[in-house]
């Protein structure tokens, strides 16, 4: 009954998405869509206004960094070396179906998509986030600021290859009456330590 549902779905997004859709996975019983970049903000619209779809709720938007993948699950999930992706998690409310969007940015090192926010306008806090932590930029976006971080905060926290400790770090200067930035005075430390038993460790054989 499932499998059939999800066919069902598989079909009508076909039909309604045409040559935008790149390709569609069925895994866990989720179904996952792949969509170009560009075509997003087109292929949004027919998702919510097609009658047989009906996706009128945009439940999650985050992104995705694919740096350490590796070319084994690169290869499985067709990432052709990008680096940086935008998922979609689609409901219709009507219809009772769910749906999963990836779109995978062109640029590794300018990651760009375009805004969906005049379609689903609880994107907007959705994009600003992914545009804060990941360095994705949203074109169209009515108000592109970062959301978590400080005011003048400099990266991307959440991309792989951004440090741990991060750059710096805020403390208040009795001095000068103000918080101040500094570089981060925090020593690298290794929290597990190695340990190398002995041969025979904790073997009750005699």
């Amino acid at each position: 009954m499932h499998t059939t549902y999800l066919e069902n779905l598989a079909e009508s997004l076909r039909s309604a998405l045409g040559d935008k859709l790149i390709d569609i996975q069925v895994r866990y019983g989720e179904l996952t869509i792949n969509i170009r970049a560009e075509d997003i903000f087109a292929a949004s619209e027919m998702l919510r206004d097609d009658p047989t779809l009906a996706f009128d709720t945009l439940i999650d938007l985050c992104g995705i960094d694919y740096s350490t993948y590796g070319d084994d699950l690169s290869k499985k999930n067709n990432l052709k070396n990008r680096r940086f992706a935008v998922i979609y998690h689609l409901l219709s409310v009507d219809r009772n179906h769910r749906l999963r969007i990836r779109v995978l940015t062109e640029n590794n090192e300018y990651p760009v998509v375009d805004s969906i926010t005049d379609i689903w306008p609880v994107a907007n806090w959705f994009e600003r986030e992914a545009f804060d932590l990941y360095g994705i930029v949203f074109t169209g976006h009515p108000d592109l600021r970062r959301i978590l971080t400080d005011y003048g905060f400099i990266g991307n926290p959440f991309r792989k290859d951004f440090p741990i400790t991060g750059h710096v770090e805020m403390r208040y200067d009795s001095e000068q009456k103000r918080v101040i930035y500094q570089p981060v005075t925090i020593e690298p430390r290794e929290i597990t330590p190695l340990v190398i038993r002995e041969e025979n460790y904790g073997d009750c054989e005699s």
